[in-house]
């Protein structure tokens, strides 16, 4: 008699599939997120080209990283919440803010990092060298670690009703193919 338990090798398929589907949908928050982040940064440091300077031009690049970059957090937390993990979010919604931010605060450290030592290092003060600096290489190294966190620490909890009927799912595609 068949086990109605699912094989090894159905598991790891179904763990694979699940992660690259996160994958997509934390790479879609995060593609809107960081134009939002970019789109904000630029504004508030360098302004609308030809019209108008930023509010914070010349003056605090490192402030206007960390205000565009926290406005991205909280549309990023909603939509990883929501869509990316929301079969892993727990009910603790606080408790899961608080991580977020906590991590997203680390990916804002490696930003800027890469934006100081770009800036106050190599003396690149230029739109673009601070582009690549803080929104290319700070932010890609801030990605692989945040979504790391994420699945790790913040949104670490299966559902109860959706694991169940995973369960359920593999030991019918079990069962009809034993028969």
């Amino acid at each position: 008699m068949p086990s109605a338990r699912p094989s090894v090798a159905a598991r790891l398929r179904a763990a694979w599939r699940s992660l690259v589907a996160e994958v997509a949908k934390f790479g879609t928050v995060g593609a809107v997120a960081f134009v939002l982040d970019t789109t904000l940064y630029n504004l508030l440091v360098f302004g609308l080209p030809g019209l108008t300077e930023g509010p914070l031009a010349g003056r605090a690049p490192l402030l206007g990283k960390v205000l565009s970059t926290s406005v991205a957090t909280m549309f990023s937390w909603m939509g990883n919440r929501w869509w990316t993990f929301r079969r892993r979010r727990s009910e603790a919604m606080g408790r899961e803010l608080v991580l977020f931010v906590l991590f997203n605060a680390v990916g804002l450290g490696i930003a800027l990092a890469c934006l100081a030592i770009s800036r106050y290092v190599l003396g690149l003060d230029s739109q673009l060298a601070d582009n690549v600096a803080a929104n290319g290489i700070g932010l890609a190294l801030g990605t692989l670690f945040r979504f790391w966190a994420y699945r790790t620490f913040v949104f670490r909890e299966e559902l109860a009703e959706e694991e169940r009927e995973a369960r359920r799912a593999a030991a019918q595609g079990i069962s009809a193919r034993v028969r």
